[in-house]
């Protein structure tokens, strides 16, 4: 299905990546996977045994915009072009009334919501954009579009980095490529399993459902499908 089709993953070595990657590296893809250490992505390469040449990891803080830009130049120099990128960079904070938001908590999802976002996003509009097929996926959450007061922080970030994306659609209609958003409420990934039994947090959306999605919407039959929020709200 993505056979010769190489996917940039940023945030793989977070809780959904691994589903993600082994996913995209099932339909053939050849992946460039980024994290924030070297550490959690030698991690992520061994949940993927058996994807020796297939896998390109890179350290990388994409809240530096010369990074991102330097990560999607060098992918495109090693490994040709970029069809596909998948960002799953994420973070919460929230549960404080809004007369007790502290701004440490803003910053951290700016830093980690909002200006990841723009940075991946200027960073591969070129490449996907240069050979006439490109997809672009990101993973939101409801709240962006309800938010309460005790998630106004998280609201607002998710709200931000969606308009990004939903312009970024915008900029890409008729030239081949697609952005879209996968809206879930909590991810359920092997993980998070024993975590998500403890405490329940909203309706859990198995990680391998979201792939199966991102792969849908990374397959020619969907090139139609372009600036669009798909719901995935699952069990709870």
């Amino acid at each position: 299905m993505l056979r010769d089709k190489v996917a940039a993953i940023s945030g793989a070595a977070g809780g959904l990546g691994p589903v993600v990657a082994r996913a995209f590296l099932d339909a053939g893809a050849t992946l460039a996977v980024s994290g924030r250490s070297n550490e959690r992505l030698a991690e992520l390469l061994e949940t993927l045994p058996g994807s020796s040449g297939r896998v390109h990891p890179a350290a990388v803080d994409l809240t530096d915009e010369s990074a991102a830009r330097a990560w999607a130049d060098d992918i495109v120099r090693k490994l040709g072009r970029v069809d596909i990128v998948v960002h799953l960079v994420g973070g919460y904070r929230g549960g404080s009334p809004i007369g007790q938001i502290a701004t440490a908590d803003w910053e951290f999802l700016h830093d980690g919501l909002v200006r990841t976002t723009l940075n991946v996003v200027r960073a591969f509009v070129g490449p996907l954009t240069s050979h006439g097929w490109g997809r672009f996926l990101a993973v939101t959450s409801p709240k962006s579009q309800a938010p309460t007061g005790k998630n106004a922080l998280y609201a607002m970030a998710k709200a931000a980095s969606d308009a990004l994306v939903l312009a970024l659609a915008s900029e890409l209609a008729g030239s081949g490529a697609t952005a879209n958003l996968i809206m879930v409420d909590s991810i359920e990934t092997p993980g998070a399993d024993a975590g998500a039994a403890r405490k329940p947090y909203g309706k859990l959306t198995p990680g391998r459902e979201i792939a199966a999605a991102m792969l849908f919407l990374c397959s020619d039959e969907a090139a139609t499908i372009n600036g669009v929020r798909l719901p995935l709200i699952g069990r709870g």
